[in-house]
């Protein structure tokens, strides 16, 4: 489509968009008295208007139950993860068995590389991006260290070539040919924080498996925000949080993916608790641990009923919603803001790759002079976009609840600053 800078052109594309209705569904911000234009759904996505209702009827049943809200509530507690299962498995691209939502994502990613990070003498390396999300960071120099590695020599951290912002997946491919005799383990984000750009998981998890290593992502900045298909990818594990694209409130609930390989396999070494425990006997409180079928079996404590409630919410929107259609609107969305950023290419560098394929919604920008500035100005008008030292604005137009006006607003608001 050839895009066009004018508001009744983004008026016509809102026109035609057929989940526009979704936006009303959301608590919309104001700022200073006005309308407030988000773009920080990739940090913490904005609150579903059904959220109150759905933590309202668990207080309700913990208010008129009291423990019995296990076995009587409205929605059973013992059971609560299951009503949860199918829909997020739908949007990982999952059978059900392979998914499970529970603890927080750093947490799960821990108990991931207990079962999937089983270093030997020979193959004891972690391939992982450069820049990965900090806590990415933290988790791998710390598992290395549990197992008695220096982490300078267990880590090999991807770098983009000189010159270059993102990484490419040929290099990517190679590094891992280069390591292949004593790489253990590929643990990557699906999409990079920072860049907003999104790896060929696929091409990455055969090259891993190729050279007999096992593969994971930290799915957190692609779960509601890319089509994924981590069953039909081979991936091994996956985890992610989901308070960025997934609207499910701050600090919320993380989701787990384990291939059906594995969660088939009883004997895979893993830390357990009761609640991934054999469901049919969990109660009658033996010793012996017999995991449940699939990602389950990965579970410790009782559910996060709350913090599960509002998850609910959200993931039953994008059930209705549909990841084919969200996908389809995001690649248009962000498409736009690239052409509206790109009118301003002598003061603004998007480093976010351009091909669809290789990012989800985010864009993100380096300012070549005064960045912070440039940050404030849209704040003061009403845009909210994210600020990363030491000059790069992030900007996610999400397409559950942001407008192709939004956009267009956007590039008024960045026309007056440069012109005046």
């Amino acid at each position: 489509m050839k895009f066009e800078n004018t508001l009744a052109f983004a008026q016509e594309l809102d026109s035609k968009d057929e989940l526009a209705g979704f936006r009303n569904q959301f608590h919309l911000l104001k700022h200073e008295g006005h309308n407030l234009i988000y773009l920080c759904g990739n940090s913490l996505g904005l609150q579903p208007i059904s959220v109150e209702a759905a933590i309202a009827q668990e207080l309700k049943d913990w208010a008129e139950l009291g423990v019995e809200g296990h076995f009587a509530g409205k929605n059973p507690w013992m059971y609560y993860h299951h009503f949860l299962t199918e829909k997020a498995a739908k949007v990982v691209g999952a059978k059900p068995k392979e998914v499970v939502v529970m603890n927080n994502l750093t947490a799960n990613l821990h108990l991931m590389m207990v079962s999937f990070y089983r270093p030997t003498k020979q193959r004891y390396k972690i391939l992982m991006e450069g820049s990965a999300f900090p806590s990415d960071q933290y988790a791998m120099e710390t598992q290395a260290r549990f197992h008695g590695y220096d982490p300078q020599d267990a880590i090999i951290e991807l770098t983009p070539r000189a010159g270059e912002y993102t990484l490419r997946t040929e290099d990517i491919v190679a590094k891992i040919n280069e390591h292949q005799h004593e790489l253990a383990i590929v643990m990557m984000g699906g999409v990079n924080y920072y860049t907003g750009q999104a790896f060929d998981m696929k091409t990455i998890a055969s090259a891993a498996h190729q050279v007999g290593a096992t593969v994971g992502f930290d799915c957190a900045h692609a779960a509601g925000n890319l089509k994924l298909q981590l069953h039909d990818w081979d991936i091994d594990f996956a985890v992610w949080c989901s308070y960025k694209y997934l609207n499910s409130g701050p600090g919320g609930t993380s989701g787990v993916f384990v291939h059906e390989k594995h969660g088939n396999n009883p004997d895979l070494i893993r830390f357990a608790g009761w609640w991934g425990h054999d469901e049919k006997e969990r109660f009658l409180m033996k010793k012996g641990f017999i995991p449940m079928e699939g990602a389950a079996g990965w579970q410790l404590s009782n559910a996060q009923i709350f913090p599960m409630a509002i998850h609910n919410a959200s993931l039953m929107l994008f059930e209705e919603a549909g990841m084919d259609r969200l996908r389809s609107k995001s690649v248009m969305l962000t498409g736009y803001l690239e052409f509206i950023l790109n009118q301003f290419s002598n003061h603004l560098t998007i480093i976010t790759p351009s091909d669809p394929q290789q990012r989800g919604c985010q864009l993100s920008v380096v300012v070549k002079q005064d960045g912070k500035k440039l940050f404030d100005y849209l704040v003061a008008h009403h845009i909210l976009p994210d600020w990363r030292e030491p000059d790069v604005i992030r900007m996610s137009p999400v397409p559950m609840y942001n407008s192709f006006e939004d956009v267009y607003k956007i590039g008024q608001a960045l026309s007056t600053y440069f012109t005046t």
